[in-house]
């Protein structure tokens, strides 16, 4: 059964790729470098009500069957907290797709679903910051891969690195988007590698007689 919960985990970043594609295809003048992704759930958008259906809600779902796997993986309380914080991410899936953004996702005077909508991103961005961070140095301990260490603080880095380069696009207005996507992309990334290595190591596991 845990496999099920590491394949969930695997295909999170194909999901949101064919998920934002969709959506944004079908979303008149919709700019990937530009528009945030919430730009695409937001009140009054031609895909508000399509979005969050296709991708808060399945995505938080995914990443909180993962977490869910990842924490029942694992006796290291620091592992387990991983998993925990992953679906913490999950939740903040729902609430980020349940709360829409105001019209342009930035008013001056935001309205409660708006406040909402930005607790529950925050939510999402330092969960699986967190779990990551948490795995620089549980990879090598509890994989025996320092590559996924090494990879872990990489992909830790690269989400803390671009956070001024979207709060400077987002006041010039021009590459909040490429930015965003680089941020979260680099968090599925570490997600899907996470849920390859524990892939292999249940593979590993069921081998007759592997010490």
């Amino acid at each position: 059964m845990l496999s099920i919960g590491y394949l969930a985990g695997l295909i999170t970043p194909l999901w949101l790729t064919l998920g934002v594609a969709l959506a944004g295809a079908l979303y008149p003048g919709y700019s990937h470098l530009d528009h945030a992704m919430s730009l695409l759930g937001a009140h009054g958008a031609p895909t508000q009500g399509l979005s969050p259906l296709i991708n808060n809600f399945p995505l938080g779902a995914l990443f909180m069957v993962f977490g869910v796997a990842v924490a029942l993986s694992f006796d290291n309380r620091w592992a387990r907290l991983s998993g925990m914080l992953i679906v913490v991410h999950g939740l903040g899936s729902f609430g980020t797709g349940y709360f829409s953004c105001d019209a342009g996702c930035a008013p001056e005077s935001p309205s409660a679903s708006q406040n909402l909508h930005n607790l529950a991103g925050l939510a999402m961005a330092l969960s699986l910051l967190l779990a990551s961070a948490l795995w620089v140095y549980l990879g090598r301990r509890l994989l025996g891969s320092r590559g996924f260490s090494w990879l872990s603080l990489l992909c830790t880095l690269l989400v803390l690195g671009t956070l001024p380069l979207m709060a400077g696009a987002l006041e010039s207005g021009h590459g909040f988007g490429l930015y965003q996507r680089i941020n979260y992309g680099a968090s599925l990334l570490w997600v899907a590698a996470l849920a390859l290595m524990l892939l292999r190591r249940e593979r590993i596991q069921r081998v007759p007689n592997h010490p």
